[in-house]
């Protein structure tokens, strides 16, 4: 059974290479070609070109690039009734007395195209509509040849067991969010220096930032629809959160100083990594107000790191110096012999920003009423090098305790955190100390 080559290098700067596997004649009917590159055709067109036949495969960034984008102009069954109905009827696979010969020329072509739809969008296949179809049309081939019965076996399998894993995955998921309550009853509890926090679990900022990578790698591989972006911010603001909650909790002075300058090099580690994601997390959570009012706290802290931290991430000039790192990081990822060189983390948030103005910034469809491809290989091309970079396996060992402690440990809320905020260095002002006193009696019972 063909296998599916990997994400890396599909798309050039053009938008596509057209020599990975035999394309199509231009000026193909309903397509439209400039310097040999797609650029638009009609709906039709589009899902014709996708189905092969026995002189014809489509090229592998084509396939990407369309499945992504044809979920904006139907839903995935459909597309995948489409593709059946053309596989079949124009490979005669509903004839009685199936000739052999045309099997064995098609079949790879069709199981190899299926395999690629299932295990880059996996998630399509909960619908039982598209489970239907695929089992149908696998079913047609597999009937032709005892060698292609055993190919489709295995594909079903190869899903089935995705799907499941996906399962699991939200099963723990779920029980991660149950158990991430607030953390309150630490400032109820006396005294609080029993207490479990961060450095006590491990004191090692370089292992840290090796285990949160391991979370932004492996943890957060698998998704659900929309729950892929709804996990990603959700591990964001959890990880920002938990920094908040370490630096605000202990009672004396030198101990938050510490956790900030401990922050420090966690967040300077994840940056050697490429572990943007959880660098911009951190940071994040420093500069939270509950943290940053803790003027005699930072007094104590050696800053000029962090300073050169924060000016890595510096929002202004649309991100440029972050940018700028994020291209240098790919470009070792590219060159690398390890998957410690490979590891690329972006800021997930701006990956998502800079993907919705691209959406929103272009028409799916020109005014002729074609298709906007050249916007969907821009789309496709960001979309496949994140999945790119996602694939690398982490070579750090897993520490399962540290890593139970950063999924599972109560954070503090928002009211929460100016309340440990205000213990900490008593309010300034009468805005503070009215609040304080509100925070007091409504968290604590105490006036």
């Amino acid at each position: 059974m063909p296998q599916t080559p990997p994400f890396a290098a599909m798309f050039d700067s053009s938008g596509y290479s057209r020599n990975l596997y035999q394309s199509k004649e231009d000026n193909c009917g309903g397509l439209y070609y400039h310097d040999n590159n797609l650029l638009s055709g009609s709906l039709e067109a589009l899902i014709q070109h996708l189905v092969p036949n026995i002189d014809y495969y489509p090229d592998r960034t084509y396939i990407f690039t369309f499945l992504l984008s044809s979920r904006l102009f139907m839903h995935p069954y459909e597309l995948m009734a489409k593709v059946c109905h053309l596989c079949i009827e124009q490979q005669r696979l509903s004839e009685p007395g199936l000739d052999k010969n045309r099997i064995r020329k098609i079949a790879p072509k069709i199981l190899q195209l299926l395999t690629e739809w299932t295990e880059t969008f996996p998630y399509d296949f909960r619908d039982e509509r598209m489970m239907r179809n695929l089992k149908e049309l696998a079913q047609r081939i597999a009937s032709g040849d005892e060698m292609y019965r055993k190919n489709v076996q295995q594909l079903l399998q190869n899903l089935i067991r995705k799907l499941a894993t996906v399962s699991q995955y939200e099963e723990v998921l779920a029980k991660i969010n149950a158990t991430s309550t607030d953390r309150l009853t630490v400032l109820k509890t006396k005294p609080q220096s029993i207490q479990r926090d961060i450095i006590t679990v491990c004191n090692d900022p370089y292992a840290l930032a090796q285990q949160l990578t391991h979370i932004e790698l492996s943890c957060y591989r698998d998704r659900k629809k929309t729950q892929n972006l709804e996990a990603y911010v959700e591990w964001f603001n959890r990880l920002s959160y938990l920094v908040a909650t370490e630096i605000c909790m202990p009672v004396k002075k030198k101990h938050r100083a510490r956790v900030i300058e401990y922050f420090i090099d966690v967040a300077r580690e994840c940056f050697n990594i490429g572990n943007f994601n959880s660098l911009m997390a951190i940071i994040s959570g420093m500069n939270m107000s509950p943290v940053s009012r803790l003027k005699k706290t930072w007094a104590k802290v050696k800053t000029a790191k962090f300073d050169i931290l924060e000016h890595q991430m510096d929002p202004s000039s649309n991100f440029y110096n972050y940018r700028t790192a994020l291209r240098g990081a790919t470009q070792r990822s590219l060159t690398a012999h390890s998957n410690r060189e490979k590891i690329v983390i972006p800021f997930f948030s701006l990956l998502i920003k800079d993907i919705y103005f691209l959406n929103e910034g272009c028409a799916n469809r020109l005014p002729n009423g074609h298709v906007n491809f050249e916007k969907f290989w821009e789309l496709a091309k960001q979309v496949s090098e994140f999945m790119t970079w996602k694939q690398v396996e982490c070579p750090f060992e897993r520490d399962r305790k540290i890593l139970q402690y950063l999924l599972t440990v109560p954070v503090f809320s928002d009211d929460a955190l100016y309340l440990a905020s205000y213990e900490s260095e008593s309010p300034e002002n009468h805005i503070e100390k009215d609040r304080w006193k509100t925070l007091r009696s409504a968290l604590l019972g105490r006036v």
